[in-house]
């Protein structure tokens, strides 16, 4: 079973004082099962490592590292056709309060009727109430 993973699980993952263990165990499981992200993931991750860097709370080394160590995962980034998603999305964000970016996973994971692993509160709310199985 494949899951969709946002930026939050992937931080509670890399960024040391976020590690739990299911955090690190969730990991494990996607080095063998998979998940799938929205486009954007990379660019949210990249963007909070580079947030966690500049405020002292990893290395430069490290942001480059973890970066690396992602792209060995078994992550797929969804490639769908954006006529239909983008409409959805934007559904989604007004119906549950989201932001685009947040809604963005919560339309993956409905689309391909799979759990979502998230911290995040807003849109871990949003799962229960569109009954998206949520995973952490």
């Amino acid at each position: 079973m494949s899951i969709v993973l946002d930026t939050s699980a992937t931080l509670a993952f890399i960024l040391e004082d976020e590690q739990s263990p299911a955090s690190i165990a969730l990991f494990g499981s996607i080095s063998r099962l998979g998940a799938s992200v929205p486009t954007l993931w990379p660019y949210e991750v990249a963007n909070s490592l580079t947030y966690a860097m500049r405020r002292g709370r990893i290395s430069m080394d490290a942001r480059a590292a973890a970066l690396m160590n992602l792209t060995k995962l078994a992550i797929t980034i969804d490639s769908c056709d954006l006529d239909g998603i983008w409409l959805a999305t934007v559904t989604l964000a007004d119906l549950y309060q989201l932001t685009i970016y947040d809604a963005a996973y919560l339309e993956l994971a409905q689309r391909m009727r799979v759990p979502l692993v998230t911290f995040d509160d807003a849109l871990a709310r949003a799962c229960k109430a569109s009954g998206v199985p949520l995973i952490l």
